[in-house]
């Protein structure tokens, strides 16, 4: 008796137990409901790390928005620097222009003629033939003799001498003089381009029949009163016509002053 007693008791306990344990338990629903809450807190950790990461891109290109701005600006600050200095130089060009201008426009009449004055005396050059007007050989002589070159082409400056032949340098300076010969064989043509006395080049030709001719030239460094003339060689002869092919010619090629004399 005392053991179904016993049992009874037991089996009560136990009955007990379990039913403490399925009215202390989670029921379907309460689990259902508990999945649910994870899963949108997971989501909401999801939205918050998507939004996180967008911030922090829209920070970057904020970033990198306002350093481009600074680079444009520091740009368009350059620009409107150089177009200053540009303006700045235009402006100085004009007004040294203008000064030139002005110096220019207040020169005296004097000062102008004066500059005139300068040009016209270098403006040298002169060229003749032997004929005026008839024809014919001259020589031979037994000595040289100066030759006289009456038929003027040019003379400006007036630096030749069509009675005498002789050209008399006006201005210091480098010229050039050139001389042409012809005539007829056998007796030969020989002409000389003197300065001062001293006999430089020649222009020479022989044969023994029919025409003949020759040429030759010289650069010279002439002093104020030089002299420059051609003198016919002893023993030959040269000829000249209407055609002129015998001539004398020369000209200032540009004037020197002291030191450029010494320099050379």
């Amino acid at each position: 008796m005392k053991g179904l007693v016993c049992l009874l008791l037991l089996l009560e306990t136990f009955v007990c137990v379990v039913q403490h344990q399925v009215d202390g338990g989670l029921n379907e629903n309460e689990i259902s409901q508990q999945l649910r809450a994870e899963s949108e807190h997971q989501r909401t950790d999801r939205h918050r790390y998507r939004a996180e990461n967008e911030h922090q891109r829209i920070t970057e290109q904020k970033v990198n928005i306002r350093e481009l701005t600074a680079t444009v600006t520091e740009q368009k600050t350059i620009n409107r620097e150089l177009t200053a200095n540009i303006r700045a130089l235009e402006t100085r060009l004009r007004e040294e222009m203008n000064k030139k201008n002005d110096e220019m426009s207040n020169l005296t009449l004097s000062q102008v003629e004066e500059l005139r004055k300068e040009n016209r005396d270098r403006e040298i050059a002169f060229s003749a033939s032997l004929m005026q007007s008839s024809s014919g050989h001259i020589g031979p002589f037994t000595s040289d003799f100066t030759l006289n070159y009456r038929n003027v082409f040019t003379n400006i400056g007036n630096a030749y001498n069509p009675v005498t032949g002789v050209f008399t340098a006006p201005l210091k300076g480098a010229y050039m003089f050139r001389v042409s010969v012809f005539s007829h064989g056998p007796t030969p043509s020989a002409a000389s381009i003197y300065k001062n006395g001293e006999r430089l080049v020649m222009a020479y030709a022989h044969q023994p029949q029919r025409e003949l001719n020759s040429s030759n030239g010289v650069v010279l460094i002439l002093e104020v009163g030089d002299v420059v003339y051609v003198r016919l060689w002893a023993n030959t002869r040269i000829y000249d016509n209407q055609y002129n092919h015998s001539t004398f010619s020369g000209f200032l090629l540009f004037p020197l002053r002291e030191q450029e004399l010494c320099r050379m």
